[in-house]
């Protein structure tokens, strides 16, 4: 609109206490009288647990206590999602460990150092098991089963009665079996809390919980579940978070452990995740092994798809490898028209960390398998890899669109960002430039990749927003979402200094705060400005619907004529010295019992799904494998953009995610089940100098799903890069017979491929899948719960 904040760029509010080192994260805390938390892990992935000497950790200087799950006897953690109920974790394992750094014990103490020098002096009798750390090796007939209530480790899973029959009626049928590796969620700050009861009659709460969290609401819910407890006596509060990803969700073992000991001793008790600690426990994403298979005629033209996909779940069927067969299965069709798809999902136990949610949480899993089998089609078929898209994608006037795994797509125009993009990236230069290194014979070659992509944000439960403006003339938010770097004080002021007149510096923001916001969602499948912006802006609309009604009461007009004036006051239509601040406003409703405040709990009516176009440009060393990433272009679509700044500042970390996914990043195991990437030494998470720039810009496309007619883009980026670069590192190689590289693209890896065409024997990027598959239960007719909902 003419004149409005939004739209345009304005730097975020947030960040000066950030740079000047006014934040407050967990572990700044001071809380006297604390007490700390540290856990003996099992150095095994897999091993009985026959005995457990705490005796002499318990006499040990500055130790109050030492726990054993036996002591603590307290009920199974809840999981986010539930993906088989026989796989139940206890705080603390009693019985059986089931990965490496698995905590066993907890020592707690009057300091860091005397908890850690106590840890070395529990004594663990562990009896090793034989271990399954490979997902396909789990499925074998003959390996070692990680539930005795279970005869497999297939921990759940469906499949789609009609199998190969999708591919009926194809000229060429392109086949793959896709790796999408797992990785480490790695964020700034690990998991970390700290718990303060309140004395008897000290407080409105028995006990106050600072926490590293995302989703401050559904935390305090947990631990009302596990412990029994009244869930208003709880309040919990989400101070400055390091980064999360999808990494912080709900409760885990170690954060119960620091609620009992503060309940037992009645005093404050800290944890704080050390780097080594979050590599091995915090859950990790990812983690799938795709069967694709893609029928095609030979203009190009899709006939069909079918998809046999292995999640690993890790240890205790973490919710991870249900994505598998939720967001991933949902999002399998992308931006294309595809007439017939089959999918088997398939979810499996391995003595590895847990699996989560990583910044996409299935939907990337989607894209990169769907991108790669189009570049597969692309060089099967001759055709160029942007052409082969433009011939499938949906059109615009197919919108609003179902899709064959019910997915509902409010709206897309995908060609036009990869229009876009390719112009951007000088796409026909890019080419001559390609052909001319070939032609030479260099050594150094070019690799271009195209990646498309549509994706699920948003959606199910909508989100909780309050405004207040005050006597001198503060405007106040209060919303259920809980930011950790996103940009929710900007966006969310940006809202209601451009509705209320009131200058963005005057407006507050609070949030992540259970005791001052009843309700809310917190932060998870980029849906915090299109369900929170959203409801902040109904109860705004609110509170100036009411500020007309007290304007027009004491200025004796009608509410009709009541108009915000240019200087931020309401006032009557064509009398321009007739006019009241919003101070007095706010005085005038205090005078009538009622401050000047208004709620709203806004709900959507479906979910919204983003879209885009990203060119990666990379150089491959023929002789080392050495890939190294020269540009990057996104084109992302996440709806009517409030706040350039804020847009590019999400595009440019999610690419980054994704680049990296693509490149350099993988959780790694050795035969036995040990980590051997628990530490940034061994894990390879790229800094600045590794990374071109990054060419970000946005088509609009507005949705009507909200009144912001906006979509999310906090994952977009790490959606649309991945395939993207993958795509450019086989692009570069495919005249040398390289059909597929595996991510991350290593330079062993790389050179690997390279050599074993040039031996006249490239790797087939296929094999059968596992039998496994054909054990699962056909897929019930009928609405999917993730069609409507993005998760974490």
């Amino acid at each position: 609109m003419p004149g409005s904040l939004l739209g345009t760029e304005v730097r975020r509010v947030e960040d000066p206490d950030l740079l000047r080192g006014r934040g407050t994260y967990v572990d700044n805390l001071r809380l006297d009288g604390a007490l700390y938390v540290g856990f003996v892990r099992s150095p095994f992935a897999h091993a009985l647990v026959n005995g457990i000497d705490t005796a002499e950790a318990a006499k040990a200087p500055g130790v109050v206590a030492v726990y054993t799950g036996a002591d603590l006897d307290l009920p199974a953690l809840p999981v986010f999602i539930e993906v088989n109920p026989a796989c139940a974790r206890q705080v603390l394992t009693t019985d059986r460990v089931r990965f490496a750094g698995e905590p066993v014990a907890a020592v707690i103490g009057e300091s860091v150092t005397a908890v850690v020098d106590a840890l070395e002096l529990v004594d663990v009798d562990y009896e090793p098991l034989p271990v399954a750390v490979d997902m396909e090796e789990a499925l074998e007939p003959d390996a070692p089963v990680q539930f005795s209530a279970m005869e497999s480790n297939v921990a759940g899973g469906q499949r789609d009665e009609a199998g190969a029959t999708v591919l009926d009626g194809a000229d060429v049928v392109v086949r793959a079996r896709i790796e999408n590796q797992r990785v480490a969620v790695a964020p700034m700050e690990g998991n970390a809390i700290a718990v303060v009861p309140a004395a008897e009659g000290e407080s409105d709460f028995d006990v106050t919980i600072y926490v590293s969290t995302q989703m401050p609401h559904a935390f305090q819910g947990a631990v009302a579940k596990v412990f029994g407890w009244d869930r208003d006596r709880i309040r919990v509060i989400a101070p400055h978070v390091g980064g999360a990803f999808g990494g912080k969700v709900g409760i885990v073992a170690e954060h119960a452990v620091a609620i009992e000991a503060a309940r037992r001793f009645g005093r404050p008790v800290k944890w704080t995740e050390t780097r080594s600690e979050n590599m091995q426990a915090m859950p990790q994403g990812r983690a799938q092994v795709q069967y694709a298979e893609l029928g095609l005629r030979t203009d190009g033209t899709i006939v069909g798809l079918r998809c046999r996909v292995i999640g690993d779940a890790g240890a205790y069927a973490g919710f991870g490898g249900a994505l598998a067969d939720g967001p991933t299965r949902i999002m399998a069709q992308g931006v294309y028209n595809i007439p017939q798809l089959a999918y088997d999902g398939l979810v499996v136990l391995t003595n590895t960390t847990p699996t989560g949610a990583f910044r996409g949480a299935g939907r990337p899993e989607a894209a990169a398998m769907l991108e790669r089998m189009m570049d597969l089609a692309a060089a099967e078929l001759d055709l160029d890899p942007a052409e082969i898209r433009r011939r499938n994608f949906l059109r615009p006037d197919q919108f609003p669109y179902t899709t064959l795994t019910g997915a509902s797509y409010d709206n897309g125009d995908y060609d036009k960002p990869l229009t876009e993009a390719l112009r951007l990236a000088g796409y026909d230069d890019l080419r001559a430039e390609q052909a001319r290194r070939i032609e030479a014979g260099e050594t150094v070659l070019l690799g271009i990749g195209v990646s498309a992509y549509v994706e699920i944000t948003g959606g199910g439960a909508g989100e909780y927003a309050s405004v207040q403006v005050d006597t001198e003339g503060r405007a106040s938010i209060k919303v259920g979402t809980s930011g950790h770097g996103q940009g929710h004080p900007t966006s969310f002021a940006m809202i209601v200094a451009d509705l209320l007149g009131v200058p963005l510096e005057s407006v507050d923001f609070r949030q992540s705060d259970t005791a001052e916001v009843p309700r809310g969602g917190g932060t998870g499948g980029s849906r915090s400005l299109q369900l929170g912006g959203s409801a902040v802006r109904e109860a705004a609309e609110l509170v100036l619907r009411r500020a007309k009604e007290l304007a027009a009461n004491r200025l004796e007009a009608s509410v009709d004529d009541i108009v915000l004036t240019e200087d931020g006051q309401l006032g009557v239509a064509g009398v321009p010295n007739a006019g009241l601040t919003w101070g007095q406003l706010a005085q005038a409703a205090e005078e009538e019992g009622r401050p000047l405040v208004e709620e709203a709990d806004f709900k959507p009516t479906g979910a919204t799904f983003p879209f885009g176009a990203h060119v990666s440009v990379v150089e491959v060393d023929t002789e080392t494998g050495f890939v190294r990433p020269l540009r990057h272009v996104a084109v992302d679509d996440c709806g009517r953009v409030l706040n350039p700044l804020i847009v590019r500042g999400q595009q440019h970390g999610g690419a980054v995610q994704g680049i990296a996914q693509a490149l350099w990043e993988q959780a790694s195991y050795d035969a036995d089940g040990n980590p051997i990437t628990a530490t940034f030494a061994d894990y390879l998470i790229p800094s600045a100098a590794d990374l071109p720039d990054l060419e970000a810009v946005n088509t609009e496309t507005p949705t009507p799903r909200n009144p912001l007619g906006a979509k999310g883009i906090g994952e977009s980026a790490t959606i649309g890069s991945t395939p993207a670069v993958q795509n450019a590192v086989v692009d570069a190689l495919k005249h040398l017979g390289v059909r597929h590289v595996d991510m991350p693209a290593s330079p062993q890896r790389v050179w690997r491929a390279i050599r074993a065409a040039g031996e006249g024997e490239p790797t087939l990027p296929w094999r059968e899948p596992p039998a496994a598959f054909e054990t699962l239960p056909v897929r019930a007719s009928g609405p999917d719960r993730d069609a409507d909902e993005a998760v974490a």
